[in-house]
């Protein structure tokens, strides 16, 4: 992420567009332009507010309604249904029943009650914080530069410079009901002020009019960021101790760390990693402050919250390569799991929650970069974002002043909050391949990307490995759009090329970690007489079916090893691998090597948790490559029947009477990848063929 000084915020107001819009649409678009751009606000950080005239369900009256963004949203990606809805009035009524600082959390209970239009979006903590500031519209973000002012020791003194008298300041305290009261007192008494700046956490806007508050809050940031860069001391972080590695070789790096790291953290639950070597990254990692600055943590409690307590730095040598670091490793995570459990104990309240798990988020390599862990790759990429954030703070509050992070009895305190306690427990069960990665082979192919879809639909994040790279990339593509931006990520790959193989799997664990689940499925088809079988055809079969098969299997088998937590290698054979065909000996014959492959894996996989199982479909025409060319002529001459008959021909042919398609296969591959579902289950195939005699189990 590039901070503010690499380009002037923009206004991107469009005058027509609002015209068009009611003023619940008015805060919804504001609300989406400024979280667009994580110079202005993290993801899921701040929020937006306008009070609207709104006319009673019950009375008719006109009322004051505050919409204001709910619990757990984004203003960035946010819809209108995103955004609590409250009776000013009732709002007001909460100052007599409010008790002080010792009874913050009740007051949350109360908001429901407050609810306008039985509107079922819960009411955010900062929603006090909106209420009581008198203007209609109001903006919270957590901008980089003004976190950066608000995060020095001499943070209040530093906002006068900055702003002269147009904003107040507030010391750091949690959101809340006494913080929505301060905000909207400072209001009062200052009229001459348009915003506030929150100690330690972020900025408060506020106008009477949707596009003057929307343009405000670029104005005070670009103000922040322009002051910043005009008094900051050069060079930042007092210059580079350590010099980066070329591109490569710190992918190189990430690539062989990451699976090590994740085998260390991921036994109790599953992980996925991110890899950041953004320059603001480098700098920072690389810098004379990085020892001093990176275990104080961050100060923003959205920064917090996602990067946990401090950093794990892992030391790394170019001179005595990365088996040092890696050798390393054991110690370095048990001492941060240990560290981590004494601060709960330093700081823990009589009715603190449990431990959470005390393994380290973010971990930094001078060097190479930073690598992130969590439970799911969208996680894992914003808590990187996150520190991103925190570094650019740093960079511009040590650049003007000193960086002061946020008290570890307040990070504490948030961290275990009951209220965010509650928050957790109510997000839903994760789905069955949560944490888990996958590579599918012949992904851009009709079965290849049935499978890859099933597997995404249950949590995984999955690898779209094919030669047509191109096709990949648009498989992959369209995938994103359905299941998030994190979700597919297309490769190039000949499974017959070793080194495309190796190179996958490599980039496989420099994007996510490492590997859980891989669904051997590239292939091809082709049909002769034994007599008009030629070597090259016979070799172009072996190539693929068998050579490729094992390539993939034995890399993704490595990879599982070194992880040592297990995982799943699942080929997609064929009825024709169990049943001779005539006139397709070549194919048959790849087909059964297949089979017979997964089994002596089986045998070997078992000791370290890794099962190996075959899925063997029939004549599964449509959306398939092998049947749009010579192996849909071929088979309907072998059958005498014309090609458009093909399908009708197979479905007679099966004992169910049945058509199998791409989506079935995909389930087969579901059951054989989900630990719950077929953990007992390993040297076995299952036949989805819609029943073929031939093709039982003997």
């Amino acid at each position: 992420m590039a901070d503010i000084s690499a380009g002037r915020l923009a206004n991107l107001w469009d005058d027509a567009h609002a015209a068009t819009l009611d003023e619940p649409g008015l805060l919804l678009y504001r609300s989406n332009l400024l979280g667009s751009d994580l110079r202005i606000t993290n993801f899921g950080g701040g929020n937006t507010s306008a009070k609207v005239v709104h006319k009673d369900p019950l009375t008719g009256e006109d009322v004051e309604v505050l919409w204001v963004k709910g619990s757990g949203g984004d203003i960035g990606s946010m819809k209108r249904d995103g955004f609590s809805t409250l009776y000013m009035t009732k709002l007001e009524h909460l100052r007599s029943l409010y008790r002080g600082l010792a009874h913050e959390d009740e007051m949350v209970g109360y908001l429901p009650h407050c609810t306008f239009a039985l509107n079922p979006r819960a009411a955010s903590i900062d929603t006090p914080l909106h209420a009581f500031v008198p203007f209609r519209h109001v903006d919270h973000v957590h901008p980089d530069a003004v976190i950066a002012i608000a995060a020095s020791q001499n943070a209040e003194a530093i906002t006068k410079q900055v702003y002269g008298g147009r904003m107040g300041f507030l010391p750091w305290q949690r959101p809340g009901f006494d913080l929505g009261l301060k905000l909207g007192e400072m209001a009062r008494a200052h009229p001459g002020y348009v915003g506030v700046v929150l100690g330690g956490h972020g900025v408060f806007t506020w106008a009477d009019d949707a596009k003057a508050c929307y343009a405000l809050t670029l104005e005070i940031i670009q103000q922040a960021q322009d002051w910043l860069d005009a008094n900051a001391r050069k060079p930042a972080f007092g210059g580079a101790k350590v010099q980066s590695l070329p591109k490569a070789e710190r992918e190189a790096v990430a690539a062989a760390l990451m699976p090590e790291i994740r085998a260390r953290i991921s036994k109790e639950s599953p992980k996925i990693g991110h890899f950041d070597d953004s320059d603001a990254v480098l700098e920072f990692v690389g810098s004379v402050e990085f020892d001093r600055l990176a275990p104080m943590g961050t100060s923003c409690p959205d920064h917090f919250l996602r990067t946990k307590i401090a950093p794990l730095v892992i030391p790394f040598d170019a001179s005595a390569g990365v088996g040092a670091s890696i050798a390393a490793l054991d110690g370095l995570v048990a001492d941060y799991a240990a560290g981590y459990a004494a601060y709960y104990e330093r700081c823990k309240r009589a009715d603190s929650p449990a431990m959470r798990d005390p393994n380290a988020v973010i971990h930094l390599v001078p060097g190479v970069g930073l690598i992130s862990f969590a439970k799911d790759k969208t996680t894992a990429r914003q808590a990187a974002e996150f520190y991103v954030n925190a570094i650019n703070v740093m960079r511009g509050a040590t650049g003007v002043d000193a960086y002061v992070a946020l008290p570890e009895q307040e990070a504490f305190d948030i961290e275990y909050w009951l209220l965010e306690e509650a928050k957790l427990q109510r997000m839903p069960k994760p789905k069955a391949l949560t944490g888990k990665v996958a590579v599918v082979t012949g992904g851009a192919g009709g079965i290849g990307a049935a499978i890859a879809d099933r597997l995404m639909a249950e949590g995984a994040v999955v690898m779209i490995a094919d030669r047509d790279g191109a096709a990949a990339e648009d498989v992959a593509s369209g995938f994103r759009k359905k299941w998030g931006k994190d979700a597919a990520h297309a490769i190039t790959m000949d499974v017959t090329r070793e080194e495309d193989v190796i190179r996958t799997f490599a980039e496989t664990a420099r994007l996510h970690g490492g590997v859980d689940i891989v669904v051997n499925n590239a292939g091809i088809s082709s049909a002769a007489a034994v007599e008009d079988t030629t070597l090259d055809l016979w070799n172009h079969n072996m190539s693929i079916l068998a050579t490729g098969y094992f390539l993939v299997a034995r890399e993704g088998y490595r990879l599982m090893k070194r992880q040592g937590f297990g995982g799943s290698l699942i080929f997609i054979g064929s009825k024709n691998g169990v049943a001779a065909s005539a006139g397709a000996s070549a194919y048959c014959t790849a087909k059964a090597a297949e089979i017979h492959l997964a089994r002596c894996m089986a045998l070997e996989g078992a000791a370290h948790g890794i099962r190996v199982n075959v899925v063997n479909p029939d004549a599964v025409l449509r959306g398939s490559k092998i049947w749009q060319g010579e192996w849909r002529q071929q088979r309907a001459a072998n059958n005498k029947i014309a090609e458009d008959d093909l399908e009708e021909f197979y479905r007679n042919r099966s004992l169910l009477k049945r058509s199998v398609f791409p989506e079935d296969i995909a389930e087969a591959v579901q059951f054989f990848a989900n630990e719950t579902l077929s953990g007992k289950s390993t040297g076995n195939f299952l036949n989805v063929d819609a029943g073929n005699a031939q093709s039982f189990t003997r």
